[in-house]
């Protein structure tokens, strides 16, 4: 089996999905399973060339290279922001200077083709039709084959979790089908999942893609391998990939203890609209697993990918530290107003949680059922800072029970807890495309093609799409006590290094 992840996405943290996948078939007897980073393989070979631009700060860039790639795998540069900025921004800047041989818009997180769209069906079906047209072909060309040429793969899946991978996915399943015609093709993943769970969904891929599958992949791909499923969890196999070189001081690990959402209630959450099912690892099962891996992969950090970690999970991680620091996303909930509780999880090596606070309106947190008040928010908030945790805090503007002086209440609130909200991360409102809420809205096409996740809406207080940006451009962003910590999150990476700055 050959398991890939494909461009583009950052490059800092191994794929976790092909990395369950693996463990799984693995664990269930299959001989062989290859693992193929393409995001940070292929990323790196672009990284290689040279650019087309010799402008000053290009030809910086491009020289600077390889001691830029070497400070970020180094924990000396986190401890300096200032240069921390410079070497992700000369590593951005060769990177874009690079995609402008094929006039992409191009950079360590992003990938835009002005001549694809990912939601339209056809122009990622003309990308599988001619994938030399794909940047990254001359690499994956040469490495794909070299791959079916020595292990000769069964079957190929690729993990497809975000649009700006999908033009280079398409390219590479369209390059596979040539080569190598009766090679069965399965794909899945995040964006996968969200397609297939739309109630329009109608497969325009079939005479491209072999299988696609929607949520967890590992019983599908055993029984599309003829493999009987013996039931019992296997641990998540990274086999090389913890060796290679991802932008980070060290190796992180991804690691999932649940798939969906514990509350599940949020009001226009794609977890809920998209009805995926919650499922859970046992405490138990989660601390074992966490030995092994870090056993194996001497991780620098973990990250738990979970969308909110369990308090169950919390509890047992106090009882039972991994041997390695680690963050991840949890709800506020009264567990977390606990100063005691949270010192004990710090001490269990807890360095951040983020936190989908929202709003600092307590009509809106209703009128989106998060289940929380403001009162415990400012609770947590104070037991987390006392604790030493740093807090990343996840706000959305423009939802549909929001307007002007509520958008003012959240600045008021995140200016009057400054103090204990380390970093900011600021979102504007997108109504999923299966949302049941929708239907009280009127609503239109937000991005024209069939295959869109998101539908415009006209807003019942006339909060528009530009009305927001113009509040969080030119009032919350410039506050005085807003500035300092929007400054400290670190550019691109965001999260994925937060923990590293601390």
């Amino acid at each position: 089996m050959l398991l890939i992840y494909p461009p583009l996405a950052k490059p800092c943290e191994a794929p976790a999905g092909i990395a369950q996948l693996a463990g799984s078939l693995l664990g269930h007897g299959l001989t062989s399973c290859t693992l193929l980073d393409a995001n940070l393989e292929g990323q790196l070979h672009l990284l290689s060339q040279q650019p087309l631009t010799d402008d000053t700060w290009t030809r910086r860039a491009y020289r600077a290279i390889d001691d830029n790639l070497k400070r970020m795998r180094s924990p000396e540069i986190y401890t300096n922001p200032a240069r921390y900025q410079r070497a992700v921004a000369d590593i951005n800047r060769l990177l874009e200077q690079v995609g402008v041989k094929q006039e992409l818009v191009l950079n360590l997180a992003n990938y835009q083709d002005p001549s694809v769209s990912p939601l339209k069906s056809a122009d990622l079906l003309r990308c599988g039709a001619d994938p030399e047209h794909n940047i990254f072909y001359p690499w994956f060309a040469e490495r794909l084959s070299r791959i079916l040429e020595n292990t000769n793969p069964q079957m190929v899946g690729l993990s497809l979790n975000y649009l700006s991978q999908a033009p280079t996915t398409f390219a590479m399943i369209g390059f596979l089908k040539k080569i190598a015609p009766e090679l069965p093709i399965v794909t899945g993943g995040g964006l996968i999942t969200s397609w297939l769970r739309n109630p329009a969904w109608n497969n325009p891929f079939a005479g491209l893609i072999d299988h696609l599958v929607a949520g967890p992949g590992e019983e599908p791909l055993l029984k599309l391998l003829g493999i009987e499923d013996n039931g019992q969890h296997q641990t998540p196999d990274f086999q090389d990939l913890h060796q290679q070189e991802y932008l980070a001081p060290g190796f992180i690990l991804p690691y999932a203890a649940s798939s969906g959402c514990y509350w599940n209630r949020c009001s226009f959450c794609p977890e809920k609209a998209e009805e995926n099912p919650y499922h859970s690892l046992s405490a138990d099962r989660v601390v074992e697993d966490l030995a092994t891996l870090c056993r194996k992969t001497e991780p620098a950090i973990i990250h738990f990918l979970d969308n909110a970690i369990a308090p169950a999970l919390m509890r047992r991680l106090t009882e039972t530290p991994p041997a390695a620091s680690w963050y991840g996303f949890a709800r506020v909930s009264p567990l977390l107003t606990d100063p005691e509780f949270c010192r004990r999880l710090r001490q269990s090596g807890c360095l951040m949680l983020k936190l989908g606070i929202e709003s600092g309106d307590q009509g809106v947190l209703d009128a989106m059922d998060k289940g929380i008040d403001l009162q415990m928010v400012a609770q947590t908030l104070s037991a987390l800072e006392q604790a030493g945790i740093a807090t990343y805090v996840y706000l959305l503007f423009g939802t549909p029970s929001e307007g002007l002086a509520q958008a003012r209440k959240t600045l008021d609130f995140v200016v009057k807890h400054q103090k204990a909200i380390t970093f900011l991360n600021l979102a504007v409102f997108n109504m999923p495309v299966c949302s049941p809420e929708a239907q009280d809205l009127h609503t239109q096409d937000f991005y024209e093609g069939d295959l869109s996740l998101y539908s415009d809406f006209v807003h019942p207080q006339g909060w528009g799409r530009k009305a927001i940006r113009t509040f969080l451009d030119k009032e919350f962003k410039r506050h005085p006590a807003i500035i300092p910590i929007l400054q400290r999150d670190p550019p691109i990476f965001t999260s994925n290094h937060a923990p590293f700055m601390l």
